[in-house]
């Protein structure tokens, strides 16, 4: 009895060691910074809703306003990120998608594009032919 508990012991202490730890997803959300100006609000206000209960990060500049939320052990996709109500300051609950351009399932589109590389690799090897050595024809005077 003894050594079964203590098997059973180290088994459940060695399955948790492999265990995998619960994936984070990240998305990306891209405005306009018309539909931003439209819907009188601006980036910084939609990021400060989500902070609260994410990781989030703002990226503004020449390019786009984009925002990257990391929400961890979920399983959200973009359509269902884009519901969530966003407040834009004058009492008005707009859905995300409706101010954001674009999001994008980063997590998901990483995954996709591992697997285009390793078919792509695949299909690279099975073209290379294995070169065969010739032999030279020496010739004795």
């Amino acid at each position: 009895m003894r050594i079964l508990t203590m098997l059973l012991f180290s088994f459940l202490i060695s399955a948790s060691g492999f265990a995998k730890d619960p994936e984070t997803k990240t998305f990306l959300v891209l405005f306009k910074i018309e539909e931003l100006k439209q819907a009188k609000t601006s980036l910084n206000q939609i990021e400060q809703q989500f902070s609260s209960f994410f990781t989030t990060k703002t990226y503004s500049g020449n390019s786009e306003p984009a925002l990257l939320i990391s929400i961890p052990n979920c399983d959200f996709d973009e359509c269902f990120l884009g519901e969530f109500l966003v407040d834009t300051g004058l009492g008005q609950k707009v859905q995300l998608q409706k101010i954001a351009f674009r999001l994008y399932d980063l997590t998901e589109n990483k995954d996709l594009h591992q697997i285009y590389l390793a078919k792509f690799e695949e299909d690279q090897s099975l073209k290379k032919k294995p070169v065969k050595p010739t032999r030279l024809a020496t010739s004795n005077p």
